[in-house]
């Protein structure tokens, strides 16, 4: 695993930096973090070392007790600059959240703080994740400045869309995910180092691009369904699930990054969907069918992660059902459109068809490859939902991507590792398929 050092900037969003310090971790990796004066006014060091177990540094000229070494590691016996030393060791340095007058920083070349000193001796991998105020994200001085630091090789994390700090403020500028953060470190840290001995920040442009036309899902056309369906009882209740729609996002998310264009069909999503995807928002399963199959005749990959509905109230009533008014509830069930189904009966030569499977306990596999024989399927991804801190509303996942071939497990990872691990085995099929193909 990797030594990541992460720097935090001052802003609201700070408070999730904290989160993907943990995430970071219980993926394995070694972590430090580094913060500027402004960013202790929303989260004290103390947090941070807390969750880390290694000293945070703030100011450029305080002394390291670590001596720039990462946990796991042996301090040397020496007491080096500790700027220099953690970005010497570090694979990566994430700054989490970028604020605007940091990103206008680190594109000047300045170094008045720790964060940006480590910064411009760092040469490995910069990932930026901003986070800010709509307005400034959209003002054209920013906007310079973040394609400055992507034309050098920095690895953007956009920002997403939606409830911003201001009360009732609304527009782009939150925070990505921390999942989706620690994500786009992996595969930076996954991405081969340039040969010419510079580190790899300079080169990590071209290699992205590189990547996504060496995908075999460049230039396709994806749909991806996410989320858990809802379906009313009344006005204000519903029949539902726990999905979130965690591990959608992270397919659409991941199968952007390869570039396909992305259709995300997203059902009562927790959480934000990338920017650089085109979502349909949808409530029911009855939604969820016509969004389908509006966007399947085109695709040229299936990806139904959605929960959607097996059941739905067989009559709803209008208004909102009073507790007074009767002494029991009885709410008839009646099952609904098996929507993978219907559209693997009309799926077209070329095109690929993954189901999701959540099953419980002992069985599951047999479940699973038998979804896949009933439905025609190419690949059924199996997760045992009765296995603790996985599956439905949890930042990991473990599953098993079942095909005709066999089994591939998927050890348990952040959704974003696993979505990749997925995306893997749907690029190997689409290979298989065009070779069998006249």
């Amino acid at each position: 695993m990797a030594r990541i050092l992460i720097g935090v900037s001052g802003g609201i969003a700070a408070y999730k930096a904290v989160e993907l310090v943990r995430l970071a971790i219980k993926a394995g990796h070694a972590v430090r973090v580094v913060q500027t004066p402004a960013s202790v006014g929303f989260v004290g060091r103390a947090t941070f070392e807390g969750v880390t177990g290694a000293p945070v540094l703030v100011d450029e000229f305080e002394a390291d007790p670590a001596r720039g070494a990462f946990p796991g590691d042996p301090a040397p016996d020496h007491d080096p600059i500790s700027h220099l030393e953690l970005v010497r060791n570090c694979d990566a340095y994430v700054v989490a959240p970028a604020s605007a007058n940091t990103l206008a920083k680190l594109a000047a070349g300045q170094a008045d703080n720790l964060l940006t000193s480590a910064a411009l001796a760092c040469t490995a991998p910069l990932v930026l994740a901003p986070a800010m105020n709509g307005a400034m994200w959209s003002n054209p001085a920013t906007v310079g400045n973040v394609e400055t630091l992507r034309e050098r090789g920095a690895r953007i994390v956009d920002p997403a869309t939606g409830p911003l700090a201001s009360k009732g403020e609304w527009g782009t500028g939150r925070l990505a995910e921390p999942a989706e953060i620690l994500s786009a470190v992996e595969a930076v840290l996954a991405e081969p180092a340039p040969a010419d001995g510079r580190g790899a920040i300079d080169a990590r442009p071209v290699a992205a691009l590189e990547t996504a036309a060496g995908s075999a899902l460049h230039g396709l056309r994806v749909l991806v369904t996410a989320g858990g369906t809802r379906e009313p009882i009344d006005a204000v209740r519903y029949v539902g699930n726990r999905s979130s729609g965690r591990m959608g996002v992270a397919l659409a998310a991941e199968a952007s990054a390869r570039g396909a264009e992305v259709t995300l069909i997203g059902a009562n999503l927790a959480v934000d969907a990338p920017a650089d995807v085109t979502l349909v928002e949808v409530t029911t399963a009855a939604e969820l069918e016509r969004a389908a199959r509006d966007a399947f005749a085109t695709a040229d990959v299936l990806l139904m992660a959605a929960a959607v509905a097996d059941f739905a109230p067989a009559e709803t009533t209008d208004g909102k059902i009073k507790k007074g008014d009767r002494d029991e509830l009885t709410v008839r069930l009646a099952p609904t459109t098996d929507v993978l189904a219907g559209l693997a009966a009309e799926r077209r030569p070329g095109q690929t068809l993954v189901g999701f499977a959540a099953e419980h306990g002992a069985g599951a596999l047999e479940n699973a490859r038998a979804k896949l024989e009933r439905k025609q399927l190419d690949a059924v991804v199996l997760n045992d939902v009765s296995q603790p801190e996985i599956g439905f509303d949890t930042l990991d996942n473990e599953v098993t991507v079942v095909t005709a071939g066999g089994e591939q497990p998927v050890p348990r990872a952040s959704k974003p590792v696993v979505a990749s691990a997925i995306l893997d085995s749907v690029e190997s099929l689409r290979k298989t398929q065009s070779e069998v193909s006249p």
